[in-house]
């Protein structure tokens, strides 16, 4: 699309002065069978909404690009991943996934494909003229990096559906009025014994699971194996190979972070803080960042205060932690947990070697 200026003549010649449109921001709503997509042309007001299937919106991106100096889009993460992004980033289009969020800010109740592409291109479009806060944008892996994390990611939810497993196991044997005492009851000897002294009905039941949680085992155990292969042979005491290497493919990559802050942010460890005049009060941790690290650091922060006495971090909170109870104790690790993945981070990006911090 190109627009006409003002004609002016010329010795004798009409010459017309053309402009190119600088920007078009397009705010998508993504799902697996269409796109509602809102533009929006430099600074004008936002089109009414257009949906289109996955096939037909790639063309008609193309065609935007052919109107435009500079193409943007967004859209927000979630099940589709990351191919429409690179896929519009190979057309030419800065192609940017933001983090989720609820757009109904005023509380209206109403939530549609077209109010969420529509608010998605505003926010877009103050993003792009410099106001950085207007969007959370999550970094896009490589494709290597993502395959590798979602191995790790995969291991997880195996084992999440191992303990669902062995969780409806023991509630059944519960509900017959049988308590079993043992985590892994399906394991050698106790199963032994349950087949002795359980009612033939409740083994019947307890059976079945038994064998879907070996295949799940196997299949969690091998997941741990090729994870753990991957992982530095030298790690700190206390630092196992399969908590490296779980935070090295979350993280992917160290350098993206600039300072300490954006570690502790990303962790989702720092607290909560609600603060004004001189009122001032701090909650639990905010969990903004990855979920998946934060599990993966609070077991690590455990680990170091038993066998790296010497580490700073552990140090700093020793006679706090032994004179604590459990509410301060957890409050303890959560900080030590923080103050881990910042030296973690130092200690990746060559700012400091492991010894330095205590860390044996």
């Amino acid at each position: 699309m190109k627009k006409e200026t003002t004609s002016r003549q010329e010795g004798g010649v009409s010459c017309a002065a053309i402009t190119m449109i600088q920007s078009i921001k397009l705010g998508l709503d993504v799902h697996a069978d269409s796109i509602s997509v809102s533009r929006i042309i430099d600074g004008q007001a936002p089109q009414p909404t257009q949906r289109f299937s996955p096939q037909a919106f790639t063309g008609w991106a193309q065609k935007q690009l052919a109107q435009a100096a500079k193409v943007y889009a967004c859209y927000e993460a979630g099940p589709l991943g990351y191919g429409l992004q690179r896929q519009l980033t190979a057309l030419g289009v800065v192609c940017l996934v933001v983090r989720p969020r609820d757009w109904d800010e005023y509380g209206k109740k109403v939530k549609t494909d077209r109010r969420d592409a529509q608010e998605l291109a505003l926010a877009l479009d103050r993003y792009v003229s410099g106001n950085t806060q207007a969007l959370c944008v999550v970094r896009v892996p490589t494709p290597q990096e993502e395959q590798r994390r979602s191995q790790s990611r995969h291991r997880e939810s195996l084992d999440r559906h191992l303990h669902r497993l062995a969780a409806q196991g023991r509630g059944d044997a519960l509900y017959y009025g049988h308590r079993l005492r043992v985590t892994s009851w399906w394991k050698g000897s106790y199963w032994q014994v349950l087949e002795k002294t359980l009612p033939e009905h409740l083994l019947h039941l307890l059976g079945s699971l038994r064998a879907v949680i070996e295949v799940v085992e196997a299949q969690l155990e091998q997941f741990t194996r090729d994870i753990e292969q991957r992982a530095p042979q030298s790690l700190p005491k206390g630092v196992g190979k399969l908590t490296s290497e779980i935070l090295e493919r979350e993280v992917a990559d160290w350098t993206r972070f600039g300072n300490r802050r954006q570690v502790g942010s990303y962790t989702g460890l720092c607290p909560r803080e609600d603060s004004s005049g001189p009122r001032r009060f701090r909650g639990h941790v905010n969990k903004h960042g990855n979920r998946r690290v934060r599990p993966i650091l609070i077991e690590c922060a455990w680990r170091l205060h038993r066998y790296q006495p010497e580490y700073r971090g552990v140090k700093k909170w020793r006679s706090a932690l032994r004179l604590a109870g459990p509410s301060r104790r957890k409050q303890i690790i959560v900080a030590t947990a923080r103050q881990f993945a910042v030296d973690w981070w130092r200690i990746r990006t060559g700012r400091v070697e492991a010894p330095a911090l205590g860390l044996v």
